[in-house]
């Protein structure tokens, strides 16, 4: 029982300190693909607690972005959390996913509203308006 609990606080230090380590890159590396790219997951969690509260989002997108928010949460991944560069992958394609279904039940400036980072980086996530023209 004791070796269960070690492994589970070494999963749990695991996930807390690459969580760290991202909000440390997000706030220190120049700005670039790379610095959208560590500010993601910190975006994304502030996004899914502002959606979720917001009275305006229907049942089924909040449903989505709990579940989005829960896997980010989750100790438990596709990829490990600890290898470099690629341990947050499978939590950026689930919020994305997640996001892109809530987006298509959400207005797209609650949405704009509710994303903490640079605007670029959602609207390309989201795709293009509804009643934007082709480009």
């Amino acid at each position: 029982m004791r070796d269960w609990l070690v492994v589970a606080a070494l999963a749990v230090g695991c996930l807390v300190a690459s969580w760290l380590l991202l909000l440390v890159l997000a706030r220190r590396l120049p700005p670039g693909i790379l610095r959208d790219l560590a500010a993601f997951i910190p975006d994304c969690v502030t996004t899914v607690r502002r959606l979720r509260r917001d009275p305006r989002v229907p049942r089924r997108a909040k449903i989505a972005i709990i579940i989005a928010g829960l896997w980010v949460a989750s100790p438990i991944d596709l990829i490990p959390e600890f290898i470099p560069v690629i341990g947050p992958l499978d939590d950026i394609v689930v919020v994305a996913l997640a996001l892109r279904y809530a987006a298509r039940q959400i207005p797209r400036d609650l949405i704009l509203a509710a994303w903490p980072g640079d605007p670029r980086l959602i609207n390309r996530l989201l795709g293009p308006a509804p009643d934007a023209p082709p480009s």
